[in-house]
């Protein structure tokens, strides 16, 4: 067993960061040298101390711990966030972006690095991400000189409030001279260890949607005196549906509700009801216009039953969308493999687009369990795919 220790609020931290795990069945690491070793104790390390949205104490100490000596400054732009800056000299920059928040979910891996912190876990590949990170910054701390300067970003709050905008919005990049900026994510399903991405969009717009109707409670049997809002709730659901039946296949787009509740008992009108679901697109056009019929239903049903309806929508983050001139031209420094078909899930990597060109990519992980799955764990030789990948952008951007 190897350990790494570091200090953290006047206390001595010990983490397992050994490498001979054997996970279902098989051994995971496929290489002996010590970049493969290195890399995954740091996923290790950072895997068994998940901290949840801006909160992440041990986290930020531990790539501290990391960073420091590498020559790099260090420096927080905004409350749990890192950033680490190589300064080469250059003029201009590109910046490279790692999510380091866990998730709410109690790990059932049965690995030997197992999150020690009961109800959370890293269920989203962020500590590989942070890993893939932490190993670019040693290779780039051995560089004498490259044509650019860069910027690694280790943000909070992915999975949570969107730490993204908030590091945007401290004019960090343009403080820094950052031209472009790259992100990755483990991605089960498709070819392990090899890099995919695609033009145009590749991830989904999303936000959360709340519909609460509220009604009058009466007796079934004087039923005339109530206002339904179980009626009213299901006529609100199957118009909402019709509508989204409604927009031309071709167009990608999704409005459903995973959740109804309504009432309190059997034998009397429910006086309020309640649907949560969720709206995404690939296209402001498309995900506002759907978001604004839905409040032409509200008003509809409404008028239909004499209840009132309000339709609450989250921020939620924008869609990916890869520029096509900043795909071809990281495909002119390092190949990668074409995305056939984007993907209907979210992340806070689109508000970095929103403010300066940005490419995102998945690395793939193969037949895997799902993120978010409280079994999530995967084959740690593709991390150094990862590492490889990020050191070839930054070697060719000129």
């Amino acid at each position: 067993m190897y350990t790494i220790s570091f200090f953290s609020q006047n206390c001595k931290v010990q983490i397992d960061t050994s490498v001979n795990i054997v996970y279902n069945g098989k051994t995971f690491i496929h290489r002996e040298g010590a970049t493969a070793i290195r890399i995954i104790q740091n996923r290790r390390a950072l895997h068994q101390i998940p901290e949840l949205d801006r909160q992440l104490p041990l986290t930020i100490e531990y790539l501290r711990s990391e960073l420091e000596g590498l020559g790099c400054g260090l420096f927080s732009p905004t409350d749990g966030s890192l950033c680490a800056w190589f300064d080469f000299g250059a003029e201009g920059a590109i910046a490279f972006r790692a999510d380091m928040d866990a998730l709410p979910i109690d790990e059932k891996t049965g690995a030997a690095y197992a999150s020690r912190h009961p109800g959370r876990m890293h269920a989203c590949g962020h500590d590989g991400h942070m890993a893939i990170l932490l190993e670019l910054a040693r290779r780039l701390s051995k560089r004498k000189r490259l044509q650019k300067n860069i910027l690694l970003v280790f943000q909070p709050a992915e999975e949570a409030t969107g730490g993204a905008k908030d590091i945007c919005d401290t004019g960090i990049f343009t403080e820094y001279g950052v031209e472009a900026i790259f992100g990755l994510h483990l991605w089960p399903g498709v070819e392990k260890g090899r890099i995919f991405s695609r033009p145009g969009a590749m991830m989904s717009r999303s936000a959360e949607l709340d519909v609460d109707i509220y009604g009058k409670s009466a007796h079934i049997g004087r039923s005339w005196e109530g206002v339904d809002a179980t009626e009213a709730a299901c006529v609100f659901l199957q118009k909402a549906y019709e509508l989204e039946r409604s927009v031309p296949e071709d167009i990608r787009r999704l409005l459903k509700f995973g959740k109804l509740q309504s009432g309190t008992v059997r034998n009397a009108l429910a006086a309020h009801a309640r649907l949560e679901g969720g709206l995404r697109a690939f296209s402001d056009e498309v995900f506002f216009g759907l978001r604004d019929k839905l409040l032409e239903i509200a008003k509809e049903v409404e008028a239909q039953f004499g209840c009132e309806v309000r339709v609450h929508t989250s921020n939620g983050y924008p869609a990916i969308d890869n520029p096509g001139a900043l795909h071809d031209r990281v495909y002119s420094i390092v190949p990668f493999e074409y995305l056939p078909e984007p993907s209907m899930t979210t992340e806070d990597f689109s508000w970095y687009q929103r403010y300066i060109p940005g490419m995102f990519f998945f690395l793939g992980l193969g037949e895997n369990p799902a993120l978010h799955s409280d079994k999530f764990d995967f084959d740690e030789s593709v991390l150094e795919k990862g590492a490889d990948f990020f050191e070839q952008i930054a070697e060719g951007w000129a």
